[in-house]
């Protein structure tokens, strides 16, 4: 995906920066719609960024799904990755097609996951960092193992711009992403964290360009 900021994205419906994360929402109403889903502006679209392989973590991936599918969100996923998973995947959105979906994997179908997208779940290290930057750039709130550009969500400190696990494990991962669903019930504070993430990529890429 090209590197580019929402606020200067003209394949989103809305644009939007760090001020103005609220029009993030019609972003999401957008992609609903696009995907043929109910306009549900309260329930939590996560993403699978990086399609899913065994190096992205596909073991872990298969033991979290079933625990995923329990919970009250739709799940977009990047049309790539290993033959083992996608027809797993491509059963999954053929029988829960009202809030499963696959897109295609190209640079337009990806920018509006990114800007329709409330949580992107990473399984593994092994990473594309580009792509975990494109998600906090676009105010989508990682569920990951440690990564450089990630700092925990403290509530008590409202710092932070994701939800980290230290562990591969499915219980880690899982109650990682149910403290990110459980934040998001709370706008002011979802909001914070999503300023926060844009704020730290705007603030990398001023630096970039001041250094090049």
């Amino acid at each position: 995906m090209t590197t580019v900021s929402p606020a200067y994205d003209n394949k989103i419906v809305r644009k939007y920066s760090a001020r103005t994360v609220e029009h993030k929402a019609e972003n999401k109403a957008a992609l609903q719609e696009e995907l043929k889903w109910i306009a549900e502006p309260k329930q939590p679209i996560i993403c699978l960024p990086t399609g899913i392989t065994d190096a992205l973590g596909g073991e872990l991936f298969e033991q979290v799904l079933p625990g995923l599918l329990e919970l009250p969100v739709s799940l977009v996923i990047r049309g790539r990755g290993s033959k083992k998973y996608g027809d797993t995947l491509t059963k999954l959105a053929k029988t829960k097609n009202h809030r499963v979906a696959i897109i295609q994997d190209d640079d337009v179908h990806i920018r509006h996951m990114l800007a329709g997208s409330d949580i992107a779940v990473f399984f593994s290290t092994n990473n594309d960092e580009e792509m975990l930057e494109n998600c906090l750039r676009y105010g989508v709130i990682p569920v990951s193992l440690p990564m450089e550009s990630l700092e925990n969500y403290n509530p008590v400190q409202e710092s932070g711009n994701a939800f980290v696990y230290e562990d591969p494990s499915h219980w880690m991962c899982f109650a990682s992403l149910v403290r990110a669903l459980e934040t998001f019930k709370f706008p002011f504070d979802w909001r914070t964290i999503q300023r926060h993430a844009m704020d730290a990529m705007d603030r990398k890429t001023a630096m970039a360009e001041a250094t090049a």
